[in-house]
């Protein structure tokens, strides 16, 4: 490198980022945003945001394999390194070229993330990473490697250093210093270090073998074996502790040719397709569950809608509600429970807010049942999409071993939207019909994000993998809610996360609408996308719904009725058929076809909700496409015959009846003992419980009364909906700053660049600074008098010079600025502000001093 080269290479991380073009700069921010909330004021405070260990721990998290390899290369490598020897310990001494391939694109991401600078000869790895990524005996690195012998020998006796040099054929050196910089560059010189090795007994072969590819520490007794004591002699294997010893990173290397992982992973692992399925099935398959899913959300919010369970104390629902939910639904309690979760972040239920808190039905759930069904499938998978509440992890424990609870607290995991758009795209990068197999898409999530993978969560206490955990889930919501069908992902999937519709024969590929239009790379881990924006993800909702729609059966206007006392309804049926049959019937069976049957207790229910058995026998003439069988006109002419004949009302209660016979036969049945009855005339009854008590042990007598007003009226018993105040649906917890948007990268970056030209801008010696000295170094503000601040203003007017000051705002906010003075009056100057790059008007009592720009500055 010739001088010039070297006074133009970058000496810190900061001088790298000044001479990034713009471009860059906008991909290392987009790529960390955490590094622009707050907008740095300049390069240098970004350059010492980038390099803390909480934002390259998140930078690392977000690495994938292969990128991440590179970095732990880099952190075992010399500070500078240069390309060949990164080179050399990714690919090895026979530079596999597949490997060899990748390493520009690694190296390429590291620096466009600020984790590498400087040029290929200088390749320096952030400090903190290298701290975070190099081996320690309290941290031992993926690599598998250990301390160099300069490391291993820190705290060994000169002597004993210079007995390793004799032991190896090495000549004695005046100090440790060059003894172990012979030492370490016999361990490094390849066709020495084979002949050392070469003469070595088996079994000391064997030792190192066993310790080449880590973990590098081994235990020694205090008198070692022969084939241990050759090893220890030579200097091949170093003692860190008593009992303890090492084998130096120069002796590992040679025996892994020159590589510092076994086996590089270059090429993400490919999803495998498990099955292939017709697009047409897979579609149906996919739009029959999604109608299934509505069903069962309905069928969850009619359950509630008279006022659903109680809320705990800490939130959420108990198991025994979850559990009577679940028998509720005919699921089981974990699909109960992402039903329940579902309508939750949907904003379709929510607790009543009461003294005797519940939860119920919002008014949103009636705005939401007046839509077309696509619209409704398309708002509920949208909002699955993208919330963090994450009902896989009910039952689990949190991090004071307490059980979560069911719309309960602590189940958002932010990384839940991310993995499941991730694992959608993934499928979508399939032949259209293909179901992958459920290991492959776990493998290529490990490899683009392997830092997250095997750890604690603190917060639900397993000792597994969060995001495997949240792929799994992702693919069995998927096929629950009918974005995927037979494992392969559906027209309507593929709308939803903004994929291409697949071209088919006789059919031109629709354009994507909304976010990631484009899938990724295969051979290439995406970047964090950005979050859609609320009409992007209006935009893809109505697409998936538009491709949905004609999916959909036409809903049915009839229903068959058999004479065993049900019906059978062979698709879905109009909502106002619906809601009639639900209260005339119960449903006794679901699935392409549902049953229901009619009982005394559901024609009685209709008949409390104000139907009469004329208006029963019309309804079901009307909408049957068999004849009405004569057993339930029987059953219907015999329970409204019955109904009402029997008054309840409040006395505390109490009961009349023209037919005093019915009378007796009531105060004679020992099933009427406890509602403490007793005769007041002829036809009434009066009794010690309150009137809904006495309704329900007349009806469990066999008898059908209809309660009454104080007027003697019969009471209608249409349940009323009960329904909570206005609620909004829980926001998703982000998962770390926002991806800013190009509006704010711009900003962004013209405000560090101007505080950089500020902060940097050569300086001519102050009034107030000594000769010779650059004003206000450090990054402090200059500091004049007025009357100083004031003239040099003035005099600046008339040269057309440029200025560096130092100003606070109103909010006691203080910056520097490099500002052209244009105008100076009335105690403001009119200054062109280099730093905001326009005409810009400041107070003079806020400017806290002023200095003139050297000569040379730009």
């Amino acid at each position: 490198m010739s001088t010039e080269e070297k006074s133009a290479a970058p000496r810190s991380l900061a001088e790298a980022l000044r001479v990034r073009d713009d471009v860059s700069l906008a991909a290392l921010l987009r790529s960390r945003p955490d590094l622009v909330t707050p907008v740095p004021t300049d390069l240098t405070q970004l350059a010492t945001r980038a390099g803390t260990r909480a934002s390259v721990v998140r930078a690392l998290e977000r690495l994938d394999r292969f990128t991440l390899q590179t970095a732990e290369a880099l952190a075992v490598a010399a500070d500078p390194a240069p390309y060949d020897e990164l080179l050399g310990l990714m690919a090895g001494d026979e530079r596999d070229p597949v490997v060899a391939a990748a390493v520009p694109r690694a190296v390429a991401l590291l620096r466009e993330q600020a984790l590498v600078w400087g040029a290929d000869d200088r390749l320096r790895l952030v400090r903190t990473a290298r701290e975070l990524l190099a081996p320690s005996p309290q941290h031992p690195s993926p690599t598998g490697l250990g301390p160099t012998v300069r490391e291993a020998t820190a705290g060994m006796s000169p002597g004993r250093i210079q007995e390793i040099l004799a032991a190896v054929g090495l000549p004695s050196t005046h100090d440790s210093v060059s003894a172990v910089s012979a030492l370490g560059a016999l361990f490094a010189d390849r066709p020495r270090m084979a002949a050392l090795l070469a003469g070595l007994p088996g079994e000391s072969r064997e030792v190192l073998d066993r310790l080449v590819w880590g973990p590098p520490y081994g235990q020694v007794t205090h008198d070692p074996a022969t084939h241990l004591r050759r090893l220890l002699d030579g200097g091949l294997l170093l003692p860190t502790a008593p009992g303890t010893v090492v084998l130096p990173r120069e002796v590992a290397l040679h025996l892994r040719a020159g590589r510092a992982h076994r086996t590089p992973e270059p090429v993400p692992p490919p999803v495998e397709a498990a099955a292939t399925h017709r697009p047409q099935i897979v579609d149906a398959t996919a739009a029959g569950q999604a109608l299934t899913a509505l069903a069962t959300v309905e069928e969850l919010l009619k359950e509630w809608d008279e006022g659903g369970p109680a809320v705990l104390r800490a939130g959420g629902l108990s198991v025994r509600d979850l559990k009577r939910t679940a028998v509720a639904l005919d699921v089981p309690e974990p699909v109960a429970a992402f039903w329940v979760e579902l309508a939750y972040a949907s904003g379709l239920i929510a607790s009543d807010g009461e003294a005797d808190e519940r939860y119920a039905a919002t008014p949103a759930y009636d705005e939401w049942r007046e839509l077309p069904p696509a619209e409704r499938w398309a708002g509920l998978a949208g909002t699955w999409l993208t919330a963090t509440r994450t009902p896989g992890v009910v039952g689990g424990r949190d991090a004071k071993d307490r059980t979560l609870s069911a719309l309960g607290p602590n189940l958002d995991r932010s990384a839940a939207p991310e993995v499941r758009h991730r694992v959608l795209a993934l499928l979508a990068g399939l032949p259209e019909g293909a179901s992958p197999t459920e290991e492959s898409v776990l493998a290529r999530l490990r490899w683009e994000r392997p830092l997250r993978g095997p750890r604690r969560d603190g917060r639900d206490g397993q000792d597994d993998d969060l995001r495997t955990r949240l792929a799994r889930w992702t693919l069995s919501e998927a096929e629950l809610l009918g974005i995927t069908g037979r494992g392969a992902l559906a027209a309507p999937g593929r709308a939803l996360i903004g994929a291409p519709e697949p071209a088919r024969p006789g059919k031109a590929p629709e354009a994507a609408e909304g976010p990631g239009d484009k899938l990724p790379v295969h051979h290439r881990t995406p970047p964090a996308p950005a979050p859609p924006s609320p009409a992007e993800h209006a935009a893809a909702t109505a697409r998936a719904a538009r491709l949905l729609a004609p999916l959909f059966p036409e809903p049915l206007d009839h229903v068959l009725l058999q004479a065993d006392l049900t019906a059978v309804a062979p698709g879905p049926l109009e909502r106002a058929l619906a809601d009639v049959l639900g209260v005339l019937a119960d449903v006794e069976s679901k699935g392409g076809a549902t049953v229901y049957r009619f009982t005394p207790g559901s024609v009685r229910r209709a008949l409390d909700a104000g139907q009469t058995a004329a208006d029963l026998h019309a309804f079901l003439a009307r909408h049957s496409r068999t004849p009405v069988p004569q057993p339930l006109t029987y059953l219907i002419d015999d329970v409204a015959r019955r109904h009402g004949r029997l008054r309840v009302g409040a006395a505390s209660a109490y009961v009349r009846c023209d037919d005093d016979a019915t009378l007796d036969e009531i105060l004679a049945d020992k099933r009427a003992a406890g509602l403490g009855l007793r005769r007041l005339a002829p036809t009434v009854l009066a009794a010690q419980a309150d009137p809904a008590a006495l309704l329900e042990g007349l009806r469990g007598m066999g008898f059908a009364p209809a309660a009454e007003s104080a007027a003697g009226d019969v009471l209608i018993a249409r349940a009323d909906a009960r329904r909570t105040p206005p609620r909004a649906a829980p926001e998703p917890v982000p998962d770390g700053p926002p991806v800013p948007d190009d509006t704010l990268l711009t900003a962004a970056i013209r405000a560090v660049r101007a505080g950089d030209l500020a902060a940097t801008a050569p300086r001519k010696p102050g009034a107030g600074s000594e000769a010779g000295d650059a004003p206000a170094a450090g990054g402090q503000l200059p500091r004049t008098a007025a009357a100083e601040t004031l003239a040099t203003m003035q005099a600046a007017v008339m040269t057309g010079e440029a200025l560096w000051i130092g100003y606070v705002n109103a909010e006691g906010a203080a910056s520097q600025r490099v500002i052209a003075p244009i105008r100076v009056e009335g105690g403001f100057v009119t200054a062109y502000d280099h730093t905001a790059d326009e005409v810009r008007t400041y107070p003079l009592h806020r400017v806290t001093g002023v200095a003139e720009l050297a000569d040379d500055a730009t």
